[in-house]
């Protein structure tokens, strides 16, 4: 039990500082990006918007419930299908907050695959959906719905009054430490915990027989397809599952598919989009998760990559004392009541 909670304890303190960095980085994003100019940005069709929804999404602050009104909101302003499907992909399969938290948690090596791979799968599926014929009859422009899966940050906010920099800053970062976070929490915490209970009761290598190769990627897309599960909260998964011995290609399945689907997307896609969208999002995102993980799998072993070392590379030039001081900031924030004394002061 003392060896739980020791494993648990240094997984939280490794992903801490990095976390918060994240989080600063999303609430600027968000108070600074409006989705009326992201609208203007994506409208058209081909490769084009395509990779653009794909590089604006990739760093934006939301889970793969809450990106929903967000990139319905684009559509209804003129982005394509294909911009909207690919924008709906990147941006809860990586962000700001992820990336940080993956170089702390999964080392530098898969913090670098991870958004390129996040970005390179929106953009096939983003391209695959123009293959499918245009319907002529949109989907009704109803309001979008999450299916009560995430807090208060699911919904679009009405427009505020002009604001000055300052207040348009302040705004973003407590949207992160507030709806981000909430949303983000009970997820984060369940991983954290997995990844400590796995370090104590896993030999690293007790799973590599089997962790690796087209049977395992399957496995990992048939668990994260219907899985609701946000790109930071995935994280601390991942580390447990490359700390079990499952190799960074399968792994990285897991990181691709958890974030970008679930039951209320693929709803939702549906109806907004069409049946044919449907079978493109799912198709294009099995293809490209499992092509890019045999990928990085052959690069992993091209360049002798050992990922168990690789692992606390991110930690090395932590201090203790930042690494506690975020901990500690971090669970005052996760507090409702704390963090509402804090935000005031």
């Amino acid at each position: 039990m003392e060896g739980l909670l020791d494993n648990t304890l240094n997984v939280y303190l490794d992903a801490a500082p990095w976390l918060l960095l994240g989080l600063l980085a999303a609430g600027l994003i968000k108070a600074w990006l409006s989705e009326e100019l992201l609208g203007r940005w994506l409208g058209g069709r081909g490769l084009w918007p395509v990779t653009k929804a794909a590089f604006i999404g990739a760093p934006l602050p939301l889970c793969s419930c809450g990106v929903l009104p967000a990139a319905l909101g684009l559509h209804r302003g003129g982005a394509s299908r294909s911009a909207t499907v690919s924008f709906l992909i990147a941006t809860p399969e990586t962000g700001a907050d992820s990336i940080a938290v993956s170089y702390a948690l999964l080392g530098p090596f898969m913090t670098v695959v991870r958004p390129v791979a996040a970005i390179l799968s929106a953009i096939f599926t983003g391209l695959l959906t123009t293959l499918v014929p245009q319907s002529r009859v949109e989907a009704p422009a109803a309001p979008a719905s999450c299916g009560g899966c995430c807090s208060s940050s699911c919904a679009t906010p009405p427009s505020p009054a002009r604001q000055t920099a300052l207040q348009k800053s302040t705004s973003g970062l407590k949207y992160a430490v507030s709806d981000i976070l909430d949303d983000i929490a009970p997820w984060l915490s369940i991983g954290i915990v997995l990844a400590g209970l796995v370090t104590t009761l896993v030999p690293p290598q007790a799973l590599a027989e089997w962790g690796s190769g087209l049977p395992a990627m399957v496995l990992m897309l048939l668990i994260g397809i219907p899985m609701y599960i946000c790109a930071t909260a995935s994280t601390p998964v991942a580390a447990a599952l490359l700390l079990a011995g499952i190799s960074p290609g399968t792994v990285l399945v897991f990181l691709l598919a958890g974030p970008a689907t679930n039951i209320a997307t693929l709803a939702v896609v549906k109806k907004e989009l069409g049946k044919g969208v449907l079978i493109a999002y799912l198709a294009g995102i099995t293809i490209a998760s499992i092509g890019l993980g045999l990928l990085t799998d052959l690069i992993a072993g091209g360049m002798s990559i050992n990922i168990q070392a690789d692992l606390s590379r991110g930690t090395e030039l932590m201090p203790v004392w930042l690494a506690w001081g975020s901990a500690l900031l971090l669970a005052l924030l996760s507090i409702r009541p704390l963090r509402r004394l804090l935000i005031r002061a």
